[in-house]
């Protein structure tokens, strides 16, 4: 039976047509929330959340410093082939920090360097994992283009192991599944009334990911079940979040005139990253009564500090 449907060809783009610079655009690009989370979904770990870019190991800047919710991660990226060079950072990196997870991202595998990562998880000791992660582009036609990242060496039966399975017995505890539950909660209510903005999964967490349209930059709805406080933050990181939030500080009186209420601004000294966020106090969504009351609030605080800061986060310097 033919078809008169039209049919486009799968075409694979080089890396260099997205990011021109590694460090400048692939680094950034590859540290946002939905970024990590879609590696962290590649490789089978729980969750990769960013602790700092360009993190100093001696003498040296680690591209990416991370943590899955339990150990340090380090990952190393390339845009070009593989190299002995990168080989031996990504050891020197973790010894440096003490990672217990290293993943090493480049455009491709030379065979002697998956080797080598491969050898490296079969004679090292069971709480260290080596990961080879192959980033592609695809394009159809004149679509966007479209990452793929592929996983050309990992560790043998990693996600079988005792480790990986207490941290998926941790993510279905009671919390966790509440943290879950709340967030798809708010997930269903901005689909319904405020469409245009479109949080990440939901995962089991104290924060939802929230792109607000620029790396380094977070619009994120938070719920610390401890400290009994719910809020919704922008959050800056990386190398340039000091002077990110510097030249956001003059506008402090405009930007809370537009919202209509103040802000907590924190400057974070002893972290690579910034908060300028709002806060509910007295809230706990272990309290599912009130779910409604702190949804509409929710909802109503990302709507307008979506509108007022998406504009100035964009044409900051």
């Amino acid at each position: 039976m033919t078809t008169n449907a039209a049919l486009s060809k799968l075409e694979r783009v080089p890396l260099r047509e997205a990011w021109k610079h590694e460090a400048g655009e692939f680094t950034p690009w590859l540290a946002e929330p939905d970024n990590l989370n879609t590696l962290a979904e590649a490789l089978g770990v729980s969750e990769l959340v960013l602790v700092a870019i360009e993190h100093w190991v001696g003498d040296f800047k680690l591209d990416l410093l991370c943590t899955d919710g339990e150990e340090q991660v380090i990952i190393e990226n390339q845009l070009e082939e593989t190299d002995h060079k990168h080989l031996g950072q990504i050891l020197s990196y973790a010894a440096g920090v003490g990672a217990k997870k290293v993943i090493w991202v480049a455009q491709a595998f030379r065979p002697e360097h998956a080797a080598a990562l491969q050898f490296l998880n079969e004679n090292t000791t069971e709480s260290l994992s080596f990961f080879g992660v192959q980033v592609e582009l695809w394009r159809i036609g004149n679509s966007p283009l479209a990452p793929k990242f592929e996983v050309v060496v990992k560790p043998d039966n990693w996600t079988k192991s005792g480790r990986e399975q207490a941290k998926a017995a941790t993510s279905a505890s009671p919390t966790k599944q509440l943290q879950k539950k709340f967030w798809q909660a708010l997930m269903d209510r901005l689909t319904s009334s405020a469409h245009h903005i479109r949080p990440q999964k939901p995962r089991a967490q104290s924060w939802l990911n929230n792109s607000i349209g620029r790396s380094g930059f977070a619009l994120n709805p938070t719920a610390n079940i401890r400290d009994q406080i719910i809020g919704v933050e922008l959050w800056i990181s990386g190398p340039d979040a000091k002077r990110h939030f510097a030249d956001l500080a003059p506008q402090k009186a405009e930007i809370e005139d537009k919202l209509g209420y103040e802000l907590d601004w924190q400057e974070l000294p002893n972290a690579q990253a910034c908060r300028v966020a709002t806060w509910y106090p007295h809230a706990s969504i272990e309290a599912e009564e009130r779910w409604e009351e702190y949804l509409n609030w929710m909802v109503g605080r990302l709507t307008k500090m979506d509108q007022v800061l998406r504009p100035i986060v964009k044409v900051l310097p």
